[in-house]
């Protein structure tokens, strides 16, 4: 379920709870993203989750990431 450029968006009505929306405001300013990439983004992930077809891709960066940082003491417990 990529998204490319010449996708086109479809507008849908929704509700949320204030302190959600708020908080979700808060952190596309933070990242300089707009609300709708957000909103975007989690519907994708919880997609991900429910058809359980592969992890999580922010889980799946993290352990890559963790693999470079701590490479050397994994390799130490691993002996």
């Amino acid at each position: 379920m990529q998204t490319t450029v010449e996708q086109k968006k479809v507008k849908f009505a929704t509700q949320a709870d204030p302190e959600v929306l708020a908080a979700l405001r808060k952190i596309a300013g933070q990242e300089g993203r707009q609300l709708q990439a957000l909103v975007d983004e989690a519907l994708r992930d919880y997609i991900e989750q429910k058809q359980g077809k592969s992890p999580r891709l922010h889980v799946m960066q993290a352990m890559r990431d963790s693999m470079v940082q701590y490479d050397s003491l994994y390799r130490e417990l691993a002996k």
